[in-house]
């Protein structure tokens, strides 16, 4: 997978702008894992849903990665149902490589 499979033509700007983020994170891994939740889930995301996942792509990659494979706890500000969704969806994935 090199990338996004949504077509951003199918977003408003803010949505753009957020899918841009989710696939341009620093490492490929998060790369991987929060531009996959995002497509799946960008198009029809509600906006609070949005405010929760800008929230966790402004979070450092490292943190998020630990708190998803749970090598460390999520801190309670970052424990929403956004974040719960993408822990889930991400380890119900199938292998990349």
């Amino acid at each position: 997978m090199t990338g996004t499979t949504l077509s951003s033509s199918q977003l408003d700007p803010r949505r753009r702008r957020i899918l841009i983020r989710a696939w341009r994170r620093g490492t490929r891994e998060m790369d991987l894992m929060i531009g996959r939740f995002a497509d799946d889930r960008l198009v029809d995301m509600p906006e609070t849903d949005l405010e929760m996942f800008e929230a966790l792509i402004d979070c450092q990659d490292t943190d998020l990665f630990e708190w998803v494979t749970g090598a460390k706890p999520v801190p309670p500000e970052q424990d929403t149902a956004v974040f719960r969704q993408l822990r889930d969806f991400s380890l119900n994935q199938p292998p990349i490589f």
